[in-house]
């Protein structure tokens, strides 16, 4: 079903297409020029709402570790462990 409204959209481009291509936020009725809003300000927030997305789902270095390196490095943290209870026990 297709209504007939229209809103108000802002398309931001993404500078790095890494991530993604562009964002399109639509506008809530009546925002630009109440209490004091203007365009250039809707525009602004819109650029700073999509650049705290992509800063905050960017992958972390240790994201990019493969999961055969973590279950090794797993093991390792094991057997020093195990090794340590040997040498030192608690008794």
């Amino acid at each position: 079903m297709i209504k007939g409204i229209s809103r108000r959209v802002i398309v931001v481009r993404s500078p790095d297409r890494r991530f993604f291509e562009e964002a399109i936020f639509i506008v809530r009725e009546g925002v630009i020029g109440q209490g004091g809003v203007t365009a250039d300000q809707v525009v602004e927030e819109a650029r700073r709402v999509a650049d705290g997305y992509v800063k905050k789902h960017h992958a972390r270095w240790y994201h990019r570790i493969p999961a055969p390196l973590y279950a090794a490095l797993g093991a390792a943290l094991a057997t020093v462990a195990w090794y340590a209870a040997a040498l030192f026990p608690l008794a």
